[in-house]
């Protein structure tokens, strides 16, 4: 069985010929060039050292991931390339698996760890043990086993997991230099550190675990693979954080519903609308109800109705938690605007003479106070403010 294995997982650019027992050929750099100026030029100089005909493979095996977003994006369409054009197998191995394969036979448990940046590793927790002996006393087979299957996690938590086992582990990969120190502060168990000839990716163990995929089966479907991150890349973090952020005005909808009515009740007390009137209000064709929805939840809401071309303003309630942000100017303005479209000329509200946050975001919006109603609140007891926007284009 001949299988050509590429890995551009992390910072070495790999590429190993193997077939059946017999490693034909290996070729790593860890430098400063990168992997795509790399790889093909590399697996070139192998094929033409070997004098390879490609078509003589039986397979092509790339690190499936975890690993460098770009980096792997670089070997897994290169290998896809290769399997489509021969028309051979893809074998998809594991990163950290591959790894850990480094040190084959040693009967302590391994740990890889990959920098994923932000104090957190792409790791696994594995050991090898015997699995049968051959006729021969001093042969003896091992098998991997995982311990923990691969996962994005902080330092901490793979120090703590380590610990708990409370065996001598052997450290690997290029988190170890860069969380050094850290892991000696948290490390309880006796741990050493794997040497460089086996501390980093190499195509060679990656292509002796395919083997033992392609034998029983494991193939990739070549179309459809595509790499395992285990978390999103920055750029992806980077756009769910601003759409975290990101505030969207739109109508209400009957799903709105219970969210806005748990709002109302948070910010409103007793004076706070329930699900039955907010439902009606919402789905009557002389009102418009608004929400500010937040990381797909509900933030705020306003309401309303028109009342012979006067727009009574019913509803204007904004989570505690983000208030002063700009969100009550938001709706309100959208809601202006949209109650122009069902006829509304001029508009009006009450609010509590005590709650000056409130006032002054009407009056920013140009409502003006044209009375006061007299106790008109209880629990606790206030004055109403009666403001107005008159439409002054008549």
């Amino acid at each position: 069985m001949k299988i050509i294995s590429l890995d551009t997982s992390g910072l070495v650019c790999t590429v190993a010929v193997t077939e059946d027992d017999r490693l034909l050929s290996e070729f790593s750099i860890q430098h400063k060039i990168t992997h795509s100026e790399l790889l093909l030029p590399m697996m070139e100089q192998i094929k033409e050292r070997l004098s390879l005909d490609l078509n003589t493979v039986d397979a092509i095996a790339v690190s499936a991931g975890p690993g460098s977003f770009t980096g792997l994006r670089i070997g897994v369409a290169t290998a896809k390339g290769l399997c489509l054009a021969l028309n051979k197998p893809l074998i998809a191995v594991p990163t950290l698996d591959a790894l850990a394969y480094n040190l084959y036979g040693n009967e302590n448990i391994i740990c890889p760890m990959m920098d994923a940046r932000r104090s957190q590793v792409y790791t696994g927790i594995y050991t090898f043990v015997p699995e049968k002996e051959s006729e021969d006393q001093h042969e003896v087979f091992y098998k991997m086993k995982t311990l923990m299957p691969q996962a994005a996690m902080s330092v901490a938590e793979i120090a703590d997991r380590l610990n708990k086992i409370g065996k001598r582990a052997v450290l690997l990969g290029d988190g170890i230099p860069v969380y050094r120190d850290k892991l000696d502060d948290l490390l309880k168990v006796d741990y050493i550190l794997a040497p460089p000839l086996a501390n980093r990716q190499r195509a060679a163990a990656l292509s002796v675990l395919a083997a033992e995929y392609f034998r029983k089966g494991k193939l990739a479907d070549t179309d459809s693979f595509a790499p395992e991150y285990l978390r999103a890349s920055q750029a992806e973090r980077e756009a769910k954080e601003k759409k975290a952020r990101t505030v969207k005005i739109r109508e209400m909808s009957a799903e709105d519903i219970t969210e806005s009515a748990a709002l109302e009740a948070a910010s409103l007390g007793k004076e706070a609308w329930t699900e039955k009137q907010l439902l009606e209000a919402c789905t009557r064709d002389d009102t418009v109800y608004i929400v500010a929805e937040k990381a797909g939840r509900v933030a705020g809401l306003c309401g309303v109705r028109n009342i012979s071309g006067e727009g009574d303003v019913t509803n204007v309630s904004v989570s505690a938690e983000l208030r002063n942000t700009g969100i009550g100017y938001m709706m309100l303005t959208e809601l202006l605007k949209k109650a122009e479209g069902i006829g509304c000329r001029d508009f009006t509200l009450e609010v509590r003479e005590q709650n000056q946050p409130a006032r002054k975001l009407y009056e920013k919006l140009g409502f003006v106070n044209e009375g006061i109603r007299p106790n008109f609140y209880d629990d606790p007891d206030d004055n109403a403010v009666i403001y107005w926007k008159r439409n002054t284009n008549d």
